[in-house]
């Protein structure tokens, strides 16, 4: 098995691309061991010292460390996905359905009379710019729209990034301020 791997945005934060499909469905975004309690890979994961986020795409990991230097645990975090992968394991444990409202924080919101503009930006979040921010190792994900200000919240290489604010205010923000009337801000949350 050959895992590449990629630098992102965010210097903390490496991508490893296996080669296979890693998650069916929307990705998963772990910030601490007990949310990784549902996924073997992110546990073994955060099993290495310096490892302190994991984030599962469609067909990447990626991998948020501390101050740790990157030569000292890519190595562990090769191994552990490796390993995980030859094992059989599922990625994520059978009979976890609720589980996913609790680690995104439950319910969207925004104004019944808004509901036409929301289905307008959510598919352009879709089409336009989830793509590009999974190229990145990361995800958005919408959590609201309220008096113009669209609020999203940003998963794996992106939390935290150096530039996600860049990328909130001179790429989302403009494009759904184009494309949406209405829009007037970008918030993450």
């Amino acid at each position: 098995m050959f895992i590449q791997t990629e630098a992102t945005p965010n210097p903390a934060t490496l991508k490893f691309l296996p080669g296979r499909d890693v998650l069916e469905g929307e990705p998963r975004d772990f910030r601490n061991p007990e949310a990784a309690a549902i996924s073997p890979l992110a546990m073994g994961l955060f099993a290495i010292s310096g490892v302190n986020g994991v984030f599962l795409g469609s067909d990447f990991i990626s991998v948020t460390k501390d101050d740790t230097n990157w030569a000292h645990i890519k190595p562990a975090i090769l191994g552990v996905i490796m390993d995980h992968f030859l094992s059989g394991k599922p990625v994520i444990m059978e009979n976890t359905t609720g589980v996913a409202e609790e680690i995104y924080g439950g319910e969207e919101f925004f104004e019944a009379e808004d509901s036409e503009t929301v289905e307008v930006i959510k598919e352009l979040l879709s089409t336009r710019v989830r793509p590009a921010v999974a190229m990145d190792g990361g995800d958005i994900i919408f959590k609201g729209y309220k008096e113009g200000t669209v609020f999203l919240h940003m998963q794996g290489a992106c939390s935290g990034c150096p530039s996600s604010t860049a990328t909130l205010k001179n790429g989302i923000e403009n494009l759904l301020r184009h494309f949406v009337p209405g829009v007037e801000a970008v918030q993450q949350v």
